[in-house]
Formats: C-alpha cells, sequence, structure tokens
C-alpha cells in the first residue's frame, strides 16, 4: 500500500513535511482538527483528507487504517501522543513525529515491546528535533566509547520560531531544566546552568535546557551524564532568571492558556525567505576521566530539515528499511543519517 498519512498537515511545519512529500512524488493523506484549514490545505494540493481530534478513537483508528506511516505534527505531544500512540498499534501502523519534549520520547519508550510484537517502528523526533543532535551524540559515543559525560548544543542563525514550537514552550514555563546525572533526571533553575560554546564558525554563550537528547542520547549511546545548551545572550538569559520568582504563575494553567492565546494572533512561522537565508549549527563534546573530544555540524534551517528528514525517513519504512520497536534516529540508521540530508556536514 505504501500511503503516507500526516497528521496536523496544516501547520507550519506539516505544511512543509507535505511541500517535501509532493516534491519526491507522495501523495499523503492528511488530517487535522480544524475542518475549515484541513479542507483548504487538501483542496489546493489535490489531497484526500480527514478531519478528526486525536482523542476520537475510531475517526482516528479508521483514517490510520488507509495508510502505513504516519508522521504526527499535532502537537503539543505531550496531550496527543499517547492517544496516536495506541492507535498506531492496534492498526500496524509504523509512527513518526516532530516532537522535542523529553516527556514524549519516555513515554513513547514505554510501548518498545508492543511495538516490536507488530513488527513497527516508533520514532519521535524525526524532525530537527533529534535527528541532527542524535546522530552528532552517536557519531561522538563511536570516538569515545567509554564516553561518561555527553554535553549537546545548538544556534540558529536567521530563523524564528513557529507558534507551534512557542505553545510547545509555554507549556513547559515553570518547569526546571532537566539533565540527566548518573543515568536519571536532574532538575535545576532555569537559567543557573551557562557556557560558552565554540560553534565553529563562532562561540556563542548558551544556556542550559530541557531538550529531547537527555533522553534520546541516553537510549542511543548510553552515556549517563548528559546536558543540552541552546543558543543565547546575557539579555535573555536575565529575562528567564527573572521568570523564576513567577514560576508558581507560570506553571498556572489560566495563564499559559492566555500566552497561547496571544501566541494565536501572530504568523504561524517564519517567511519563507528568511527561513531559506538561514541554518543550524551544532556542538557536541564527550569524554571520560582522561580525554575530552568534540564535533560540530550545519544543517539548513530547522524546519527544512524536519521536512526532509521526516520524510526521509518514512521512504526508508516503506523500503522495509526500519528496526521495529522504540527507535532513535541513530539506533535505526546510524550517525551517517543526517549526512544523507542535504545541506548538512560536519565541520
Amino acid at each position: 500500500m505504501n500511503n503516507l498519512l500526516i497528521y496536523g498537515a496544516y501547520g507550519y511545519t506539516g505544511r512543509l513535511i507535505v511541500d517535501e512529500c509532493l516534491k519526491q512524488g507522495i501523495k499523503p493523506i492528511i488530517a487535522g482538527r480544524t475542518p475549515e484549514k484541513a479542507m483548504a490545505f487538501a483542496n489546493k494540493h489535490g489531497l484526500e483528507y480527514d478531519v478528526f481530534e486525536v482523542s476520537e478513537k475510531n475517526k482516528l483508528e479508521n483514517w490510520l487504517k488507509r495508510g502505513d506511516v504516519v508522521i504526527h505534527c499535532g502537537g503539543p505531544f505531550i496531550y496527543t501522543a499517547k492517544e496516536m500512540l495506541e492507535a498506531c498499534i492496534a492498526t500496524n501502523t509504523h509512527y513518526l513525529d516532530i516532537t522535542g519534549e523529553y516527556q514524549v520520547f519516555d513515554l513513547i519508550k514505554e510501548y518498545d515491546d508492543r511495538a516490536k510484537e507488530k513488527n513497527l517502528m516508533l520514532m519521535p523526533g524525526a524532525g530537527f528535533d533529534v535527528v541532527p543532535s542524535d546522530c552528532l551524540a552517536k557519531h561522538l559515543h563511536n570516538k569515545l566509547p567509554d564516553a561518561t559525560d555527553l554535553k549537546l548544543a545548538f544556534v540558529s542563525k536567521g530563523a524564528k520560531l513557529s507558534r507551534g514550537t512557542a505553545k510547545t514552550m509555554i507549556e513547559n514555563l515553570g518547569d526546571p531544566q532537566m539533565r540527566r546525572r548518573d543515568g536519571t533526571y536532574e532538575g535545576l533553575p532555569m537559567g543557573k546552568s551557562v557556557r560558552d560554546v565554540d560553534y565553529g564558525d563562532f562561540t556563542q554563550l548558551s544556556m542550559g535546557i530541557s531538550w529531547g537528547d537527555v533522553s534520546t542520547a541516553y537510549h542511543s549511546t548510553g552515556i549517563p551524564n548528559i546536558e543540552v545548551f541552546s543558543g543565547t545572550d546575557e539579555q535573555q538569559i536575565s529575562k528567564v532568571k527573572k521568570t523564576l520568582r513567577m514560576s508558581f504563575m507560570l506553571k498556572s494553567r489560566m495563564i499559559k492558556n492566555f500566552l497561547i492565546r496571544q501566541m494565536d494572533k501572530r504568523p504561524d512561522g517564519p517567511k519563507e525567505e528568511r527561513r531559506e537565508s538561514s541554518c543550524m549549527y551544532l556542538w557536541g563534546e564527550v569524554s571520560n576521566a582522561n580525554k575530552r573530544v568534540e564535533a560540530r555540524i550545519k544543517t539548513p534551517n530547522g524546519y527544512s530539515l524536519t521536512a526532509m528528514s521526516s520524510v526521509l525517513i518514512a521512504q526508508k519504512i516503506f523500503a522495509d528499511n526500519f528496526k521495529p520497536g522504540f527507535q532513535t534516529p541513530s539506533s535505526a540508521y546510524g550517525e551517517g543519517l543526517i549526512l544523507e540530508i542535504d545541506g548538512c556536514f560536519f565541520l
């Protein structure tokens, strides 16, 4: 059958994924929760479509039965992944998504045995979160197999956040930064862990964040101590530290809903010209008591990369190139996966 399904296809990143599909000669079957948006987008591209919430179990399962692989783009995934996963297991559908939420990776790991029984692959983080960083982690681990510590960092040059990404960040307001210590999670106040990172073409102040790699890199490498940083500046760090005094307020559902409504009034992502002129830099370091190894990767902007990587992985599954169960990009395809994507290279 080899039908590709995309849920949330009319969102900012979903549209880019559909464009990549069409470029590759794939006509996906799309779905989403908003009738007007789904119909308009489907009609524009001549695609089959359906409309439902992921909580509508029967509709979701009937839609999934029409395909072999789903790319789930309808976040925040912390609220939508579980229902999509359950439906994928029930309908024998391979699962991909574009999450960066470490909690979602941990959730999906719990379905590993059930997916193996069905010969299905479950791969969250099939986009910029976390394909390049996971491949970088694997690359470094291959160079220093007895590493005890892994640090990763990334920074965007030129692009702004999409509305969907910003909403996910709002959901995490008030939460501590999560890193991994001795194989378990450790929280610390946001803005406390900062460092200068040499990204290759420049050095930039970077701040510790809660990112999917604290889950995925541990699965991919087994390294017990993992921390992820993102490029920032002194002004932004100062703002983050000020919000700590209001963390109890920022955790309020009412406050988060208000901020999400404000975000809905903004454009849903960077314009094409700005997006295509931007790029991403990633840095990684592994170490043990005696040695330290660094590496760097440069990629296109995160949104275009997400479109290319998620469709590439779907095509691999269609070609029966997949590993059953919960997988990360590098556990399924090795460190070289990132180099299969145009515009990605080690510095």
